[in-house]
């Protein structure tokens, strides 16, 4: 066993990082009027670059900004697309006990991706470290499962299902464009399948008038379609959520249901799989994994506490999985990232820096130096 030098790494993570206090506080003068965007953009700017040192430092290849100029992991990226709007709703998103913020997508115009801001965000990480890059961006399949009904103007698309075309010429564009930028390395967040694997998400869908029983079918058409955009000498990742706001969840259930169309059909490089709770299930799906060069991140340090796994448990789940996956086959990370939506989960600072500190060291006891 080596080391990775192509991303997914043996030590990696899926992005997100607990917002610094000076990042949370400009924001908040920001909301209010008391500073400018510029003002803003200088501290989101100093603030990122200590935390692409401190990635550095503890031995990460993979660098992300911390999505660090996002209050959402998702609808940052969707709002900034063209003919997509973000707007204040009674009501947000439901998590085990908590709510998310009170907003929903509507889509007023055709999809498309042009001058999107995400493209700078990229290129201003990627100027100040000399590893790999890494940038996130949401599923097209997280864009059709969050709209709600009515959601989509009838001037522009009959329904929902009818984005699809679009949406996927839309990720097509946004792939060139950060290829462009310099970009090597990319991730596809994605919540979808992992709803599509809990009956009573499933049910909520169903009522919500998507069409349940087709749903992996059009995404992974959807999905395949935007990476024929894909060079070969860029990686393109999905990370499988159940949810992730202020250490809460949405879904449950092993990834049995989407395993042969996620893992066998889906033509991403790598999947970071979530696996730091029973409500993921067994590594059985992963027998679904081709054999050869598609890579899987276990999940297995949780990013929803503070307490620090014990080394030798994530080796022998490590372990476990080889009865699925070719050791060679699979890396560590952890489960999801610290800070999905702003607010970040319910940990401190030193607490998710020692996580990571802990994956990059395991990984060297696991698969060599």
């Amino acid at each position: 066993m080596t080391q990775r030098t192509k991303p997914p790494f043996r030590a990696d993570h899926v992005g997100s990082i607990l917002r610094t206090a000076p990042v949370k506080e400009a924001r908040a003068k920001r909301q209010k009027g008391e500073i400018s965007a510029a003002q803003l953009k200088e501290v989101e700017n100093s603030e990122i670059e200590k935390i692409i040192k401190k990635q550095e430092e503890i031995g990460l290849h993979a660098i992300t900004d911390g999505e660090f100029r996002r209050s959402w992991w998702h609808y940052d990226f969707f709002s900034m697309l063209d003919g997509v709007d973000l707007l204040d709703s009674d009501h947000g998103i439901q998590f085990q006990g908590v709510q998310t913020k009170m907003q929903v997508l509507r889509v007023s115009g055709k999809i498309d991706f042009t001058n999107h801001p995400m493209i700078d965000h990229f290129k201003f990480l990627k100027a100040h470290t000399s590893r790999t890059p890494k940038m996130t961006i949401p599923s097209p399949s997280v864009m059709h499962f969050r709209l709600e009904p009515g959601s989509v103007s009838k001037d522009v698309y009959a329904n929902r299902d009818a984005i699809f075309d679009d949406l996927a010429v839309a990720y097509q564009k946004a792939v060139k464009a950060f290829y462009a930028a310099g970009c090597r390395y990319l991730q596809f967040d994605d919540t979808a399948w992992a709803y599509l694997c809990s009956q009573e998400e499933l049910k909520k869908a169903r009522e919500r008038g998507l069409d349940v029983d087709h749903l992996q079918e059009t995404y992974t058409a959807c999905i395949n379609k935007a990476l024929e955009a894909k060079p070969a000498d860029m990686t393109i990742t999905t990370h499988v959520c159940r949810g992730n706001f202020r250490s809460t969840f949405i879904s449950s259930g092993g990834y049995e249901p989407v395993a042969q169309n996620l893992l066998g059909k889906c033509n991403y490089d790598g999947y970071f799989l979530e696996y730091d709770t029973d409500r993921a299930g067994g590594f059985e799906p992963l027998r679904f994994v081709p054999k050869g060069n598609k890579m899987v991140v276990l999940g297995l340090v949780t990013s929803k506490s503070g307490t620090l796994e014990k080394k030798d448990d994530i080796k022998r789940r490590i372990d476990e999985a080889t009865k699925y996956v070719p050791l060679d086959q699979l890396c560590l990370s952890p489960q999801c990232g610290f800070a999905s939506t702003e607010e970040g989960n319910v940990l401190a600072e030193d607490e998710q820096w020692a996580k990571l500190k802990m994956i990059v060291e395991l990984a060297g006891e696991v698969w060599g130096r």
